[in-house]
């Protein structure tokens, strides 16, 4: 939607800044709608590539799209994640344990029951991977671009656009979009302060345009904060670059994205349930669980003295082990980058064609008690002791303390390289009344991880920031993993506008995956509970034909009607050290059985609904936005790490299997809408059921675990947003209510947290300033999270067995404030 300006805008979305939903075009807008399908659902809104305004929705796809602007995403909180303001939308749960959403360690992302490893994620095209917590073929959309420099991001509900970069989108597509560099010169100056120490300092310069439609900015970011719960403190350095070069022939853009972070994670609570003393029945008897559990950091006397304290032996021996740890934390490097070209061929012909790249270099990091979670056990198969002693006597703890560096702490890393390049390549033509789209994606990946243990001098005691390898080699390497991942994607589709107000779009596309892992250092066999070695070899999956179709219906000057139908394929996981990947099984045995039993999760996607805009002249009330959309999914071949059946032979006994379950039916449906009072005051809510249950019993071992019927756990099956904004110059005022529906926390949903209500705010001030002023633009603004200083359970680690589930703390009130300068 390249050349639309902001008053147009406002015509197709009203005036206001805090729609939230999916608007249409009158019928007036037809053949301007009918430009943007070519573009969908990437097409750049305005001439900077910046959302201008409330959320816009790609007005002619025949699915429910939204998106949210750059406003609206810094509105919520200034340098917020990108994923994190999508929390606003219909249909969608996004929890972290921090208030801006940068704890990748704890995100729990929900859209229409799927979870974030089952959803596709690019910025401006590129692939980011599939979010999984150490990933292994992508990075998060915070580290691959500036918040502030986020021109838009954009929320497909259904299976994603075909041409989607994705091996992952079972339910759902998340794009981002870099904003554009300024058609003026200009800079930008923007800090940030508030509760634990916060400082955010960010800096953008924009060259305007340098001659024959060529220009650029460039930008940096430096974050710290204090972890609310202990004190350490997280956040690091990230730089952006953007060119842009526009002519009569196409549009060459490049990008540029640095980042360096360090995130302290945090240790989620176990909730461990059992029988009450004196009764035959179970009932909730949970004991006394801590509400968080803090690190020890940066005490390391009193962390070893803990250690050694018949109050950690205790609280070590209970159900759950709700110990402390000393630290743990994510420390990741990322550099990104693109060349796009968009050439005009002819009218009504182009062809765009992306090259990018992208490096990580990352490390987790734990430092805890050597005496926990059976590493004593573990340790005995490097570090033998006697003859017959136990791994656990107290002559065999002592020598452990001294082997880790005398401190009865030892520190494990999981390190992580991850280097991708790929490429993208679309034609798209406008023959008569036919859009056809033509596309392909190439990349190869190649990553490693190690599992490695160092020692805790307790005389030089490391610190989060610390990368242990700069400070001493490695006790054990317990296994390094190389893996290496070719992934191949085409589409074909066809938009045909029948008539001015009914359009049929109908393609599919076809992917293949050829995956294979070599183990330089195994593991010791018996190390891991169950397990044998890493497996070595390949894997390959393929599906030619992954249809979608869908119309499109403009019923009348405020109306339209949508439908499509869409199947698409979880590609497996590559990882030996994270998410359900086959490289991952315990031996080389369950590795063939995965490769001849297996197969990859599929759904089938439909969806259908009704949007309408019209302007109202009842009293104070001038206009009404909103979409009444459903949906019902056929999820297949669900994957689950299991016990082994009976039937698998030479397998080491207790070694997990990763193996199909069954299915999982969807339906649900999102209602939303926007009243408008004038220019001046609009009034927001979203509604949202979700009903997710599992189609199918499994075995564990020999016991069948009766999910048939239940509820998806994590996925909550009520939502309800509101957001309320008033706009009285220079002033506006938001308020953002998010209430979050009862999770089931176990697999057997025996357990559930309760819902609850979180409200948010914002108060903005546009500081006039004299003419004359070096500045030309001042903002203030006082951003409060969590108002109401809520405790409840964040982001659950559902627990596959009865009686038991982990979950991390939502993140108490916080305030910020906030000068941003415009120059």
């Amino acid at each position: 939607m390249k050349n639309v300006s902001a008053t147009m805008l406002s015509l197709l979305c009203g005036v206001a800044v805090t729609a939230l939903i999916p608007c249409a075009p009158a019928a007036a807008q037809t053949a301007m709608a009918s430009a943007v399908l070519a573009d969908a659902p990437q097409a750049e809104v305005g001439a900077t590539g910046d959302a201008k305004g409330d959320i816009v929705v790609t007005a002619t796809t025949t699915r429910s799209v939204s998106q949210v602007s750059a406003v609206e995403i810094q509105k919520v909180l200034p340098g917020i994640s990108p994923l994190k303001a999508l929390q606003t939308l219909p249909g969608v749960t996004f929890l972290t344990a921090d208030p801006w959403g940068n704890n990748e360690q704890n995100i729990s992302l929900f859209i229409h029951g799927f979870n974030q490893q089952q959803l596709g994620y690019t910025l401006d095209g590129v692939p980011l991977g599939d979010q999984t917590y150490g990933n292994f073929n992508g990075l998060s959309p915070q580290r691959a671009i500036i918040s502030e420099n986020v021109g838009r991001i954009t929320l497909a509900t259904g299976a994603g656009d075909l041409g989607t970069p994705s091996t992952s989108n079972l339910g759902g597509t998340i794009d981002a979009f870099s904003s554009d560099p300024k058609q003026d010169l200009g800079a930008t100056i923007q800090q940030v302060v508030g509760s634990y120490s916060t400082s955010r300092t960010y800096a953008r310069i924009d060259s305007g345009d340098l001659g024959d439609g060529t220009r650029l900015y460039v930008s940096g970011v430096r974050q710290r904060a204090r972890a609310w719960d202990f004190n350490g403190r997280q956040g690091g350095y990230q730089a952006n670059a953007k060119v842009v070069h526009d002519d009569s022939n196409g549009t060459l853009t490049a990008y540029f994205a640095y980042s360096d972070k360090t995130e302290p994670n945090e240790d989620a609570t176990s909730i461990v349930v059992r029988p009450a003393t004196g009764t035959t029945a179970a009932i909730d008897n949970r004991g006394v669980a801590p509400y968080v559990r803090p690190f020890l950091y940066p005490d390391a006397t009193n962390a070893i003295a803990y250690y050694k304290s018949a109050e950690y032996a205790a609280v070590n021996a209970a159900p759950g082990a709700n110990y402390r740890n000393y630290y743990s934390d994510a420390q990741r490097t990322d550099y990104l980058g693109y060349v796009k070209y968009d050439w005009k061929i002819a009218p009504g012909l182009t062809w765009s064609n992306q090259g990018y790249f992208h490096h990580n270099d990352g490390v987790g990091v734990v430092a805890g008690p050597v005496t926990a979670a059976g590493l004593p056990t573990l340790f005995s198969f490097y570090f033998p002791g006697a003859p017959g002693s136990s791994p656990t006597s107290a002559p065999n703890l002592a020598r452990l303390s001294t082997i880790f560096g005398g401190s009865g702490i030892a520190t494990r890393t999981t390190e992580y390289r991850i280097d991708r390049v790929g490429a993208i390549s679309t034609l798209r033509a406008d023959i008569g009344d036919h859009q056809i789209e033509i596309g392909g994606w190439y990349e190869h990946q190649s990553s490693s991880a190690k599992r490695r243990w160092y020692a805790f001098d307790a005389n030089n005691p490391s610190t989060p920031y610390d990368r242990p390898l700069d400070l001493a080699q490695p006790l054990i390497t317990q296994y390094h993993s190389e893996i290496r991942v070719d992934e191949i994607q085409t589409h074909i589709q066809d938009a045909w506008k029948i008539v001015p107000t009914l359009t049929l779009q109908a393609g599919f596309k076809s992917t293949f995956q050829k995956a294979s892992q070599t183990v330089p250092v195994q593991p010791i066999p018996g190390s891991f509970t169950g397990s044998r070695e890493l497996p070595t070899g390949k894997i390959d999956t393929s599906r030619v034909f992954l249809p979608q179709a869908g119309a499109l219906w403009e019923a009348s000057e405020h109306e339209q009607v949508f439908v499509n139908a869409q199947k698409n394929i979880r590609q497996f996981q590559t990882s030996a050290a994270a998410g359900q990947s086959p490289f991952a099984l315990g031996s080389q045995t369950l590795f063939e059985f995965f490769k001849a039993n297996t197969k990859p999760e599929t759904s089938w996607t439909y969806e259908g609904g009704i949007r309408t805009q019209r302007s109202l002249d009842f009293g104070p009330l001038t206009g009404f936005q909103g979409q009444i959309s459903v949906y019902h999914v056929d999820f297949s071949n669900r994957l689950l790490s299991i016990s082994p059946n009976a039937t698998i032979t030479a397998i080491v006994s207790g070694a997990t299997i990763l193996q199909n379950v069954g299915s999982v039916k969807t339906d649900g449906i999102d209602v939303a809408g926007t009243l408008r009072f004038g220019s001046a005051f609009s009034l927001y809510n979203a509604l949202s059921y979700n009903n997710s249950r599992f189609g199918d019993n499994y075995l564990n071992g020999t016991t069948t675990v009766l999910t048939k019927g239940r509820k998806v756990p994590g996925a909550p099956a009520w939502l309800n947003k509101t957001v309320a904004t008033l706009s009285v110059a220079p002033f506006d005022v938001q308020l953002i209510g998010d209430y979050l529906g009862r999770r089931y926390a176990t697999f057997t949903n025996d357990l559930s947290v309760g819902g609850y209500f979180t409200l948010s705010g914002r108060i903005g001030v546009d500081v006039p300033l004299s003419q004359g002023f070096v500045a030309k633009k001042m903002t203030l603004s006082l951003n409060v999270t969590n108002i109401t200083n809520k405790r409840a359970e964040s982001t659950l680690s559902v627990g596959a067995a009865s009686g038991t589930y982990n979950f991390f703390p939502l993140a108490p009130r916080q305030v910020f404030g906030t000068v941003s300068i415009g120059f």
